[in-house]
């Protein structure tokens, strides 16, 4: 018997705390889905990333409630949120913060940004410039800012979810291949199916109010002890050698296809290892299988693979290769 995402049903778990902490996070998608409708992959998309202590690229067309799921999903959380619009104009101070002259005090303090929070809402980040991008690459790979000679560590759990819209050109500016390197996933939104799109507007004649997630009954069910808790226990995940030269054979095929430019480095593996591990411990599992990694492959790795120019022109898909490398590459058993 196997779950909406081809993973085997988990066995009985012995571990009492661990399978109340999974309960837990298992209502996170009832609360979200109070306020966002047809969208449970990406919040199980983004729950793998909070446990494995990434950050999550959002992409969908403007009205799939990108913003409202991040929000959503907060409140359920008990975390603390800032959204931060990402404008041309918008420099790297305002979102990690800068020195402010105090003159009762006669001297400069540091105001803190909005990147010190729990989860940062970086909403449509390709439409600032890449100085300010880069503002953020401290903040998500070693979780402090530096300003002033002064190290500042972030709160715990913190996880940065950025928006993008995947085909709007004009006026944005494309993250650099070290900034989509820090994101763990990649969560593509679609536009919902026709029954999922009559629920949404039904909700809205029945009087839903996105802004207002308290009357939407949406209630906090985790605290951040609690993620923090699982994510120790799901970076304790076991993994056998033959899932590692797995995973490693998966990647070697992404740089080998005739239709990439660019395959997946190491570090696209360890993150592939990472979410694949908060994904069997959510499944309830003590050990990665190939089924875990395969869930995974797509969401983590497919912001990491460059298409040759001629494959674009084909209409090739990151998504089609490498679902034909999961294809081709032998299963361990």
């Amino acid at each position: 018997m196997t779950n909406q995402q081809g993973s085997p049903q988990p066995q009985n778990s012995p571990d009492t705390a661990n399978d109340e902490l999974r309960q837990r996070f298992a209502q996170v998608r009832s609360e979200v889905a109070k306020a966002v409708v047809g969208q449970d992959a990406a919040v199980t998309g983004l729950v793998v990333a909070l446990l494995a202590r990434g950050h999550a690229l959002l992409e969908g067309v403007p009205g799939v409630a990108k913003t409202l799921l991040v929000r959503s999903l907060s409140t359920s959380l008990s975390l603390d949120t800032k959204r931060v619009q990402f404008t041309p104009d918008l420099m790297p101070g305002d979102v990690t913060g800068s020195l402010v002259y105090d003159a009762k005090a006669g001297e400069f303090e540091f105001r803190q940004g909005p990147v010190f929070t729990n989860i940062m809402l970086a909403d449509e980040i390709n439409r600032t410039p890449p100085k300010t991008q880069s503002s953020l690459l401290e903040a998500m790979e070693e979780r402090q800012v530096s300003a002033d000679g002064v190290t500042r560590a972030l709160p715990v759990p913190f996880m940065v979810a950025a928006t993008m819209n995947p085909i709007e050109y004009e006026g944005t500016y494309m993250l650099p291949e070290a900034q989509l390197d820090r994101f763990l996933v990649k969560l593509v939104l679609d536009i919902p199916e026709r029954e999922t799109e009559v629920d949404v507007l039904r909700r809205h004649a029945n009087g839903f109010n996105p802004r207002d997630l308290a009357a939407a009954g949406v209630t906090p069910v985790l605290t951040a002890d609690d993620i923090t808790a699982a994510q120790d226990a799901a970076s304790a995940v076991g993994v056998t050698d033959a899932v590692l030269m797995y995973l490693v054979d998966l990647a070697r095929a992404t740089r080998q296809s005739p239709s990439v430019r660019i395959g997946v480095s190491p570090r696209g593996t360890t993150a592939l290892l990472a979410a694949t591990k908060a994904w069997t411990w959510l499944t309830g599992y003590s050990s990665i299988t190939p089924d875990h990694v395969q869930a995974m492959l797509l969401p983590v790795w497919r912001h990491r693979v460059q298409l040759r120019p001629e494959a674009e022109l084909e209409g090739v898909s990151v998504d089609a290769i490498l679902t034909s490398v999961m294809q081709q590459v032998q299963v361990p058993f």
